[in-house]
């Protein structure tokens, strides 16, 4: 596997600090766990807090500290590239195994459009959203931008956009300033695992007027 698309310095950072949501810190996981280069940095940079941790003054705290419903399975596997993985069956990424199973294909998918599927995880909290899709070979999402930030993880086949090509292991780290139309792999087609906090803006009237029904 070859990764050429990382999340952003500002994602792992939040995610070192333990301080991203839920379902971004889900897809931060599922990367990590594939991702030597991405472990490597995020350990460095959980060091560096650590030390400024130390140093801090203790004060008392003003809010609920962040839920991170899959932070455990993240410090576990955050580890040097020197420790060996054990290989194990499956090829759903190993922190969402507990939530949806081993196996992509043994996914309960729902259909959204023609050649287009999709599974919504249940968060602990209704904030943000956390799903697979699933597009058949050669088919497009409609073209969008989003309200927010957005995580996509590419977990079988790849997709294609005006930033680039997507293929397993890679991230696509978005942010609302983004506009584009994600076209899957002609031979393959792609599922992904994506991550939102706020609503797709599609450009398209009859996407727009189905979208109540899809929770996109």
């Amino acid at each position: 596997m070859t990764i050429r698309h990382h999340p952003g310095s500002d994602s792992l950072m939040s995610c070192s600090a333990g301080s991203m949501p839920e379902a971004f810190a889900a897809v931060m996981a599922a990367h990590i766990d594939v991702c030597p280069q991405c472990r490597r940095e995020l350990a460095l940079m959980e060091d560096i807090g650590a030390v400024l941790f130390k140093n801090m003054s203790p004060s008392p705290m003003t809010r609920e500290a962040p839920v991170m419903a899959v932070r455990r399975a993240e410090a576990d596997i955050a580890t040097s590239d020197a420790r060996s993985k054990v290989p194990s069956a499956g090829d759903m990424p190993s922190p969402l195994r507990p939530l949806a199973g081993d196996y992509l294909d043994d996914i309960a998918w729902r259909r959204l459009a023609p050649g287009l599927m999709h599974y919504q995880f249940t968060l602990s909290k209704r904030l943000g959203d956390l799903r697979l899709v699933k597009v058949a070979p050669g088919r497009s999402l409609p073209e969008h931008s989003h309200g927010g930030s957005e995580l996509t993880l590419v977990l079988r086949g790849s997709y294609s956009d005006k930033t680039g090509r997507y293929g397993v292991g890679d991230v696509a780290d978005l942010d609302e300033n983004t506009e584009h139309q994600p076209v899957a792999d002609p031979v393959e087609g792609c599922i992904c695992l994506i991550a939102s906090d706020h609503k797709i803006r599609f450009k398209s009237v009859l996407a727009r007027i189905v979208q109540p029904f899809t929770g996109m």
